[in-house]
């Protein structure tokens, strides 16, 4: 309910009394007025009926009817009169004037009675006719009158219309009174209240005005106001707020030139950072992809216990650097919104073999127990992605576990299966458990020793799981160890379910054509090297002129691999399409770059051509070219 106005609440206040006070007076006035009608009325009609019996007494003893009868005409001439009639002690009619509204009576009533018919508005008087039994002698004696003899009764039927005509007219000056004295106290208040709320209303829309921002409002004051010191506090006030208003505005002004600038510098160093490190990362990327191509073929040649000890340890070096760079490419990818989630049945225990098979060195060398608890549920997510989290929590769990060991383990939960990592490890504490899903967040490594990693394991584990849609928590005791637990939607275990593209085996891409194009000679050499002792059969360019004339004496390869940055400006996606639309080439292909940037990344998944990111790993490149040569029935190699 919207509250009443200041003007609406002084009239009100102003009225309340008046009209209460005009009610009371008018009903006591009326009701004094009405009771003194009615009580008149009764006095006349009593005297009248006594009057009317007693000279009735003679004509009644007498039996003269005719006087009888003029009495009644002379009685029924009294105003307000209806009827007047005069009967024997029998009950008999001796003479009537007027028309009767009643029957006969049954019997007398022993005294004077007065009858009120408030329907008819009638009222009806009864008065005994007694004889005059008093003598003379009486009055001397001082003996008892006896009884008076009863004669008759004269009855009067009298109407009271006109005093209920009466009351009705002073109960509507009544209200006539009371409706003037509140409009009368209505212009009284008025008048009375404008002088004091037309001000306090000004001031008012003045507030009103510069509550909107209209700081150069003022209230006009007047020395014969009342509200004076109101109205010179409204307008300091608003010349206070209009002036701070301005200063603010001035310093805001400033403080936006000055950030524009900061942030326009800041923007120019991070562009500038940008471009370095993708620069450096590119360049860094392309020894790092040939050295990982090479040290992959070296191993594969016989060497004696030293030599293969001493390559092992190199292999190990380059795996490290390898894990950090892909990292920061996952950290980019999950920014970059292009990694996309694509579920499909697959069981756990194929899943928990190759964790073991990649973290079993790794526990051996820290001297503790790797146990992956056999299980023989399956499940429906990306194993890629699933893999990618178990792997970077349990080579964590691995990392800040001095004794003891880490256990792998699931159970069935419902609808999902609820996949822990237990260890024995140092443990989180409560505070910082939120902490440490923060990029380059490593609790018990302030040293930064880039052994333990770059911090970012647990980050890519959470932006993962969002991803994947799979709920992640933690629970730890410090000094006793950790939990962390992923819940993932199970899969019936009669589902048609394909685990993560095995490796292929040695021979398998016997007679394999590829052609590799690559304008960094090193680089190029080394995938050729790697690609040749898988038995593949490798043709090399450095762009996109030799790769057609390469294609133009030769058979058509089964797959080619394109570096995404070429010479000339050219670009991986614009020389595959170039070798589809010139050359006729049927061949799927896929894109090596050193290049991290989410632009590129977005493109190659909007044109459908699959992304290796230098350095790449053998393992993932056999996968790749399981995926798009062996799985999709190509022609066998001759």
């Amino acid at each position: 309910m919207k509250p009443l106005s200041i003007r609406a609440r002084i009239l009100l206040a102003a009225l309340l009394p008046v009209a209460l006070l005009a009610v009371v007076l008018s009903a006591i006035f009326i009701f004094d007025r009405v009771s003194d009608l009615d009580a008149a009325q009764r006095q006349t009609a009593e005297a009248l009926v006594r009057q009317f019996a007693s000279a009735s007494e003679y004509g009644l003893f007498s039996g003269n009817r005719e006087t009888l009868q003029n009495l009644a005409r002379t009685a029924k001439r009294e105003a307000g009169v209806r009827s007047a009639t005069i009967f024997d002690v029998k009950g008999r009619i001796l003479a009537r004037a007027g028309l009767a509204g009643y029957g006969n009576l049954a019997r007398f009533s022993a005294g004077p009675s007065e009858t009120v018919d408030p329907e008819t508005h009638t009222l009806l008087l009864t008065q005994p006719i007694l004889a005059s039994q008093l003598t003379l002698a009486d009055l001397y004696s001082g003996a008892t009158a006896p009884k008076p003899l009863r004669l008759g009764e004269v009855v009067l039927e009298l109407s009271t219309a006109g005093v209920q005509a009466r009351r009705y007219e002073l109960m509507l000056a009544g209200i006539l009174t009371t409706l003037g004295c509140l409009l009368f106290g209505g212009l009284l208040a008025v008048r009375l209240s404008r002088g004091v709320i037309r001000p306090i209303v000004e001031v008012g829309k003045v507030v009103e005005r510069i509550g909107r921002g209209e700081l150069s409002a003022r209230v006009a004051t007047s020395e014969d106001s009342s509200l004076q010191p109101l109205e010179e506090g409204v307008n300091q006030m608003a010349a206070r707020i209009e002036s701070g208003q301005e200063e603010l505005q001035r310093r805001i002004s400033e403080a936006t030139v000055e950030l524009r600038a900061k942030k326009e510098e800041a923007e120019l160093a991070t562009l500038a950072k940008s471009r370095f490190l993708a620069s450096a990362s590119h360049d860094l990327r392309q020894p790092m992809h040939a050295l990982g191509m090479f040290m992959s073929r070296l191993m594969h040649l016989p060497h004696n216990d030293e030599t293969r000890h001493l390559i092992g340890r190199i292999d190990a070096s380059v795996h490290a650097l390898q894990n950090l760079l892909d990292a920061l490419l996952d950290i980019s990818r999950l920014e970059a919104g292009v990694l996309r989630a694509r579920p499909r049945h697959f069981p756990v225990q194929a899943l928990f073999d190759e964790i073991g098979g990649e973290l079993s060195a790794m526990a051996e060398e820290r001297s503790l127990k790797l146990r992956l608890r056999p299980c023989p549920l399956w499940l429906d997510s990306d194993p890629i992605l699933l893999h990618r989290i178990l792997l970077n929590l349990v080579s964590n769990a691995l990392r800040y576990t001095r004794q003891g060991g880490v256990l792998v383990a699931c159970r069935r939960r419902g609808g999902r299966v609820r996949i822990e990592v237990w260890d024995s490890g140092i443990g989180i504490p409560p505070e910082s458990r939120t902490e440490i899903f923060k990029e380059f967040v490593q609790l018990a490594n302030p040293e930064r020793d880039r052994n333990q990693g770059l911090g970012l394991g647990l980050t890519i584990v959470e932006r993962t799981a969002q991803l994947l849609g799979h709920p992640l928590t933690v629970d730890s005791r410090p000094g006793i160890g950790s939990r962390f637990a992923i819940e993932v939607p199970r899969a019936p275990p009669e589902a048609a379910a394909l685990a993560q593209a095995p490796s292929a085996p040695e021979g398998q891409f016997e007679g394999l054509h590829l052609l590799v194009i690559d304008d960094d000679a090193l680089a190029r050499q080394g995938l050729a090297v790697l690609l040749e002792s898988w038995g593949c059969r490798v043709s090399a360019a450095e762009d996109a002129e030799q790769a057609l004339a390469l294609t133009a004496h030769q058979s058509p390869p089964h797959l080619i691999a394109c570096d995404y940055r070429l010479r000339h400006g050219q670009n991986g996606i614009e020389v595959l399409a170039l070798l589809r639309a010139r050359a006729g080439l049927t061949a799927p292909g896929f894109l090596i770059s050193g290049n991290t940037d989410a632009e590129l990344m977005k493109r190659a998944a909007d044109q459908g051509i699959p992304l290796l990111h230098k350095p790449v790993q053998p393992a993932r490149l056999r996968a790749l070219i399981h995926r798009l040569v062996l799985d999709k029935g190509e022609d066998a190699p001759d």
